[in-house]
């Protein structure tokens, strides 16, 4: 007769054990689909530590950022949900790019913005064209950090977005400082002052529609875009193509890497391409190494 023991409940797992439980139970829910490489991974968090980094220096200098990050490692970032598609969109891009810079001859991230853009020439004598062109380079420049890391630019952070991180960071900071009315008053006046001055802010979206207008107005949009697939030049290809579709860049950077080859010519179309011109940037998504393609079934997504 086997013995029976009193139960005394299930012992309560440690925060380290829950997580590597979930993620287990992720994985064996759907054991053949892709999962994250650890590139994936550090490139997901080094871009949101430096957003957390940049957006509690905006709320109040005196933010021990430090201590900040080493709790939201231990217990999760709050709005982890909503932050995962914004970080995981700009470390694919900075890959694809990466990828490319390493054979063919185009900007390197993180390079000075101008390495790429219109012949040398004083501020005076650029034309309208070179001006956007200048200017959209220099909005993604600020889309890397002092070092050439990949970052996510306040200007070009979905409004709703910066609005939760914000509240999350002055929570965490108000909790610390056992909620000091005066704190509490001067942090919520931050966050209203941040999300003001990003209306105004003019970020890489502002700059791709201003660039497109241009070059529609000139009648240069397709040789434009044509020569930047052939130089591998994708800040400009995606740019375009994001304002032609009135997307975001961030989105279109996403849709564009994560798309099956027969979708690129449907993503492309407004730029009025013929399929030739193409070939490059088939070629060069395909060498990305573990895509998370749309049209992925079960057995067919990344590799870990």
């Amino acid at each position: 007769m086997a013995e029976s023991f009193p139960s005394t409940g299930p012992d309560l797992p440690s925060p380290t054990l829950s997580a590597r439980l979930r993620e287990l139970a992720a994985y064996l829910a759907a054991p053949t689909a892709g999962h994250l490489t650890e590139e994936q991974r550090a490139l997901s968090l080094g871009i949101a530590r430096r957003l957390v980094t940049t957006l509690a220096a905006e709320l109040d200098v005196g933010i021990d950022v430090t201590a900040l990050w080493d709790d939201w490692l231990a217990g999760g970032i709050p709005s982890a949900e909503r932050l995962a598609p914004a970080c995981f969109a700009r470390g694919e891009e900075h890959r694809w790019r990466q990828q490319s810079a390493q054979s063919a001859p185009t900007v390197s991230p993180g390079t000075a913005e101008t390495a790429d853009g219109p012949p040398a020439a004083g501020e005076s004598e650029l034309s309208d064209t070179d001006r956007a062109f200048l200017a959209l380079r220099i909005a993604d420049r600020r889309r890397f950090d002092a070092l050439g890391n990949p970052a996510i630019a306040v200007a070009d952070l979905d409004p709703d977005l910066l609005r939760a991180l914000l509240l999350d960071i002055a929570a965490w900071w108000l909790a610390r400082d056992k909620g000091d009315g005066n704190r509490a008053a001067a942090l919520g006046d931050a966050v209203r002052t941040t999300g003001e001055a990003q209306q105004s802010a003019t970020g890489i979206d502002a700059e791709a529609k201003a660039y497109h207008a241009i070059l529609i107005a000139n009648g240069d949009l397709s040789a434009v875009a044509a020569g930047a697939i052939a130089r591998h030049d994708w800040t400009t290809l995606v740019a375009l193509a994001a304002a032609a579709g009135k997307r975001r860049y961030a989105d279109m950077a996403l849709a564009l890497i994560t798309a099956e080859a027969a979708a690129l010519p449907v993503l492309i179309a407004p730029l009025r391409l013929d399929s030739a011109a193409l070939a490059p940037l088939e070629a060069s998504l395909a060498m990305l190494p573990a895509r998370a393609l749309a049209g992925d079934d079960a057995g067919s997504g990344a590799t870990a």
